[in-house]
């Protein structure tokens, strides 16, 4: 006899407009067996301007306590219930709780569905006027200056559209780091308080919008940075091959894994950026080169 579990439901909920919320919210929220909420006030004010009630348990999932409620919940899912996931703005789990919840869920084969709806993401790359036919989400940066400079090094290299979060209080720093990594005349947007009333989208060069933001920006943000233009071969000496091939590996990648992405990104061959590598290493260190080579 097969065992039936609940579902997890991860509900999409209004990031400014509250008649942008998805009409399926609504009969959710009366329904679930239990709400979960990043913030059991904003959903009381949710729920007040919906003119919905809920009918099942409301608990608080929020970062603070992510990790110890996650195993309740799961049990309860587990058990037949069907839970209902909603943060304050915008998707579960894209930069805000959820990401537990959903890979504890998976991990017991319990159902997973989504109420799709308002996502800043989404909104901001539309509205940004910069190439969306490829993009990379890079959430919220470090806040120390030396861990923010290091992260932006290493997707200075990325040609695809790149989208970040931040705060009012830190979007001059970070458009500062953006403009001195990228360089000052690549194009971005700053969304600022989409749909809400105060709406703006602020467009230009890093180098102008950091000036602009110096003067104090408030609200939402969301920052739409363009992608590295292709790479000119004629322009990358051994040295620049070895950089990207080393900001690689401390993201992260295997050597072998790094050498061909940089090798594609340059149109050049593997062998060519293998011997960069190879030579800058015997340099450093003399000695005959140990490697395996190239499959």
């Amino acid at each position: 006899m097969t065992h039936v579990t609940g579902t997890l439901v991860l509900a999409g909920t209004p990031i400014g407009e509250i008649a942008d919320a998805p009409p399926r919210l609504a009969a959710e929220l009366q329904t679930a067996d239990i709400v979960a909420a990043e913030d059991t006030r904003r959903l009381r004010g949710l729920t007040r301007a919906l003119g919905v009630h809920t009918s099942g348990r409301v608990v608080s999932y929020f970062e603070g306590n992510e990790s110890a409620r996650t195993p309740e919940l799961v049990e309860a899912l587990a058990g037949g219930a069907r839970v209902l996931l909603v943060t304050d703005a915008g998707m579960p789990s894209v930069s805000d709780p959820g990401y537990r919840l959903v890979a504890a869920a998976v991990e017991r084969d319990i159902k997973v569905t989504a109420v799709p709806g308002p996502s800043a993401v989404l909104t901001a790359l539309a509205l940004s006027g910069l190439p969306v036919d490829r993009f990379c989400f890079e959430g919220f940066l470090p806040r120390k200056a030396g861990e923010r400079l290091g992260r932006l090094r290493e997707v200075a290299d990325e040609r695809r559209t790149l989208v970040y979060f931040e705060a009012p209080h830190r979007l001059d720093d970070t458009l500062a780091a953006m403009a001195e990594v990228f360089g000052a005349e690549r194009r971005a947007a700053v969304c600022r308080e989409l749909t809400k009333t105060y709406e703006e989208v602020k467009r230009g060069p890093l180098g102008e919008l950091a000036a602009w933001a110096a003067e104090g920006v408030r609200g939402e943000i969301t920052v739409v940075v363009e992608g590295a233009p292709p790479a000119d071969p004629a322009e990358l000496d051994a040295e620049e091959l070895v950089r990207r091939v080393r900001v690689r590996e401390e993201a992260g990648e295997r050597r072998k894994e790094a050498i061909a992405a940089v090798a594609a990104e340059a149109g050049l061959p593997k062998r060519e950026v293998f011997d960069a590598v190879v030579a800058a290493k015997n340099t450093a260190a003399p000695g005959p080169e140990k490697g395996k080579g190239l499959s």
